[in-house]
């Protein structure tokens, strides 16, 4: 399972024109299945994004986590973080979930989450309008 994280100072997605999911301060996160992943995956990487100390301390330092700035996530999913890309010119996606798999995988995630921060989500197979103002840029790719 794959999280691309990146600290913003503001995000939403829409579907058709409309937003279904905004934050403020936080994270956005952009959430890939893999065939090999599972509930336990998941709860290790919910665990890893909002315990990823990447936000500013009084110091200016990468000490605090999202929870301890009182942040916000907002996690949309994107099949193509699982993309393989060492091959050729065109992304092979064999080692993506199927996707009902994936979007149960990916349910169980922002639930997990929501249980701990306030979490908005995109909508899973939709074609959706991300936009976002990247804090830094600071950007991660976590992966369990």
């Amino acid at each position: 399972m794959i999280a691309l994280i990146q600290r913003v100072k503001q995000a939403s997605v829409t579907v058709d024109n409309q937003v279904i999911g905004q934050i403020n301060h936080g994270l956005l996160v952009l959430l890939g299945v893999e065939q090999e992943d599972n509930e336990q995956k998941a709860i290790r990487l919910c665990e890893k994004v909002l315990g990823y100390r990447i936000f500013s301390d009084n110091e200016g330092k990468m000490n605090l986590n999202v929870r301890q700035t009182n942040g916000e996530l907002l996690v949309v999913s994107q099949f193509t973080l699982a993309a393989d890309t060492q091959k050729g010119m065109r992304p092979s996606f064999t080692k993506g979930a199927k996707p009902d798999e994936a979007n149960k995988l990916y349910q169980f995630f922002v639930e997990q989450c929501k249980k701990q921060i306030n979490t908005q989500t995109g909508q899973f197979a939709a074609d959706m309008k991300v936009s976002l103002i990247n804090d830094g840029p600071v950007t991660f790719w976590l992966q369990v």
